[in-house]
């Protein structure tokens, strides 16, 4: 009878496999492309999960979703892009700068994208308009761009006396030459004299923060850049080291140790790019859903950073400040 019984509760396992395998196929995978790392980005995964949330999918439970990370351009992002795809996700989100979104855009032009951009999406192209797409493409807008003359507006109030002010810059970024040409721009205005650096690796880095001195630079702005996100501790700890004034384009610099930082929050924007994503996946369409805007700018003070670099923040500063750490 227990003999019996085995073969029984095995023949009745093995008809449920395909109705359970066929569930499976019917929960929708959601495609993230990312140009950086898990481990740098992994706040904002949790960002975009909880937006997901909101709109009703939880990971797990009734959505998938396929992680594809480049590495910081160590992995061929057209390659993954494909992959997913090939896999057949139901949405692609693109984000960690332009090589991503341009990556997903390239590979599809059928599967709803959702991205993160930092400059002017309908001047480059991406979209026909912020109202109304138009196309399979929709997202939101972190602000990157516009927000470069407003720090250095910072950086000139903080270090009042400088007779030069660095922007440093990562050349691979595709914004990098448009971020650049907003800040000489803002600068001629003011008669103020920018020095642009290099950064693409860690070792530049290094090297960019070594010619301060020798450059007489009296404060550092940083591009807002997927790279430098990843080697924030590194940037933090230079900025330390060679006691210079850093305004800092995230949050997330401030909270490490950074000076200052003044930008859009990053963490709010996947969270509606999850939201986003769960609208597209209950039906709505992507030429429809107007490109999203930051609602709030963030100036985040670190006085525990201005104090051990002899720095004293104006009150102006201050008071503006939504952020102040000590």
């Amino acid at each position: 009878m227990r003999r019996r019984e085995f073969v029984k509760l095995i023949a009745s396992l093995a008809a449920a496999w395909p109705i359970a395998t066929l569930a499976q196929d019917r929960v929708p995978i959601v495609g993230f492309l990312n140009n950086t790392t898990p481990e740098t980005y992994a706040p904002f995964v949790a960002a975009f999960r909880k937006g997901l949330g909101q709109a009703g999918y939880i990971e797990g439970q009734n959505i998938a979703i396929d992680y594809r990370w480049g590495h910081n351009g160590t992995i061929s992002l057209p390659d993954l892009a494909s992959g997913l795809v090939q896999r057949g996700v139901s949405v692609i989100l693109a984000s960690g700068g332009d090589q991503a979104i341009q990556a997903a855009k390239a590979a599809t032009t059928t599967i709803p994208i959702v991205v993160l951009v930092g400059n002017d999406p309908v001047e480059t192209g991406l979209v026909r308009s912020v109202k109304q797409p138009g196309g399979n493409i929709t997202g939101v807008s972190v602000f990157a761009v516009q927000l470069v003359p407003k720090r250095l507006e910072l950086a000139r109030e903080l270090a009042a006396k400088a007779t030069a002010i660095a922007f440093l810059e990562n050349p691979t970024n595709p914004n990098s030459k448009t971020d650049r040409n907003e800040i000489v721009a803002a600068a001629q205005k003011v008669g103020q004299h920018i020095a642009t650096l290099d950064a693409a690796t860690e070792k530049e880095a290094d090297a960019a923060f070594a010619n301060l001195a020798q450059r007489q630079i009296g404060a550092v702005i940083l591009e807002s850049d997927p790279f430098f996100n990843g080697i924030a501790k590194q940037l933090v700890e230079l900025a330390a080291r060679y006691s210079v004034p850093v305004i800092f384009p995230r949050r997330e610099f401030a909270v490490a140790g950074g000076l200052m930082s003044y930008g859009s929050n990053l963490s709010e924007a996947y969270r509606q790019a999850g939201i986003y994503t769960g609208r597209i996946l209950k039906g709505d369409k992507t030429a429809d859903l107007p490109i999203l805007f930051p609602t709030k700018f963030e100036l985040v003070v670190n006085l525990k950073t201005a104090k051990a670099l002899g720095i004293k923040v104006p009150t102006s500063i201050l008071l503006l400040a939504d952020e102040v750490i000590e």
